[in-house]
């Protein structure tokens, strides 16, 4: 890992940012997104396990209503919320722009946007598949909460919404995660498995409210996704990836909840 505070290259136009500069703000990017909520997520684990109670009789909940009995309320909560958590989205956009190329420089842009989701099916097939038996097994163990992925009225708008969760989590997630943090490492002078390795534990971090298998299921997901983003060169096919995944597991846990014996509920 770098310790000096040199120049680096790639800012404005024939301008040159010190490397002290980028670390800042990548440490505020990330308190403003996924870093505070990984704190967050270690904070809620701690309240989990100190619990009385093992941690699969305890739930965590993703998509809850946020204005019971309330519905049009309820919608204009739901809408603030997927918004507002694009906002470091839009940050780390503009601050891309300083080096003359914006988002496509990590590769989330519409110039390969079938083979971005071709791509995206087939890790979403491969890693849903799996990610879904890992689950069920940490929980039988009792190293995970009850997963709720959604617990919204039955609204007319309760799908949709759903879908702007699925997606929006996949934006924010894989454009900061991986194409942004990744970026900005390698501008500092990370060596590549370092900065796998802080992608992928920053993805588990933020997982770790739903316990020991969520963190570790994540980790394992951010190693492949860092991998797969090197090969390709494009953060596309894994916001796309990410969004088929959370769909299936919010709608199909809305669709199967209560009428199927092998899906956990509380």
């Amino acid at each position: 890992m770098q310790t000096e505070a040199g120049p680096v290259e790639g800012s404005f136009p024939g301008e040159r940012l010190p490397a002290r500069l980028l670390r800042n703000e990548t440490l505020l990017v990330l308190a403003l997104s996924l870093g505070a909520s990984g704190v967050s997520a270690l904070i809620s684990f701690i309240g989990s396990v100190t619990k009385p109670g093992g941690l699969k009789d305890q739930a965590a909940t993703l998509n809850a209503s946020a204005a019971p009995g309330r519905p049009w309320l309820d919608l204009a909560w739901q809408l603030f919320g997927v918004a507002s958590a694009l906002v470091p989205v839009a940050l780390v956009a503009h601050l891309l722009l300083r080096e003359g190329a914006g988002l496509r420089a990590i590769g989330f842009d519409r110039t390969r946007p079938w083979p971005d989701l071709g791509r995206g099916g087939l890790v979403a097939a491969v890693i849903g598949s799996t990610g879904i038996a890992f689950y069920l097994a940490a929980r039988g163990l009792g190293f995970n909460l009850t997963v709720v992925p959604e617990a919204l009225p039955d609204v007319w708008w309760k799908f949709p919404v759903l879908v702007l969760s699925a997606v929006q989590n996949a934006v924010l997630e894989e454009v900061i995660v991986v194409g942004y943090l990744l970026r900005r490492l390698g501008q500092l002078g990370w060596t590549p498995v370092a900065a796998l390795a802080a992608s992928a534990v920053l993805r588990g971090s933020y997982h770790l409210y739903q316990g020991i298998g969520g963190f570790l299921g994540n980790v394992a997901m951010g190693v492949v996704f860092v991998l797969l983003y090197r090969r390709w060169g494009r953060v596309g096919p894994l916001v796309a990836a990410h969004a088929l995944l959370d769909i299936g597991a919010f709608v199909g846990y809305a669709l199967l909840a209560g009428k199927v014996d092998w899906l956990p509920t509380p």
